[in-house]
C-alpha cells in the first residue's frame, strides 16, 4: 500500500488537471498560431507559465486503484500486475487463470 499523501498529492494533480483543462488548451492553441503576432502569443505563453505546475496532465501518475502502487499498473485496468494477480486468484476476475506448466 503507498503513502496516502502521495495517493492524495495525485488526486489533487488529476483535479487540477481537469479543471485547468480547456484554458491550457486555448492558450496552447494562440501560441502555436503563427498567424497571431509574437507580442500576443508572449503574453500567452506568460499566462501559461502562471498557472499551476500541477494542473498539466503529464503531472499526473498512474497509480493502482487498489493499492496506489506506482509501478506496474496496466492503464486500461488502472490497477497494478500485483493487484491484477491477487484478483485473479481470488476468481474475481471472469476468464482469468493462473498458469502452470
Amino acid at each position: 500500500m503507498a503513502k496516502l499523501s502521495s495517493i492524495n498529492k495525485n488526486n489533487k494533480r488529476i483535479k487540477l488537471s481537469d479543471q485547468f483543462y480547456k484554458k491550457r488548451q486555448k492558450l496552447k492553441k494562440v501560441i502555436m498560431d503563427k498567424k497571431i503576432s509574437l507580442d500576443e502569443r508572449f503574453k500567452a505563453q506568460q499566462k501559461l507559465s502562471k498557472l499551476p505546475r500541477n494542473s498539466s496532465k503529464t503531472r499526473v501518475m498512474n497509480r493502482c486503484q487498489i493499492t496506489g502502487r506506482p509501478h506496474g499498473v496496466y492503464r486500461k485496468l488502472k490497477i497494478s500486475r500485483i493487484a491484477l494477480r491477487q484478483l485473479g486468484l481470488q476468481g474475481k476476475i471472469p476468464g482469468l487463470i493462473k498458469s502452470s506448466w
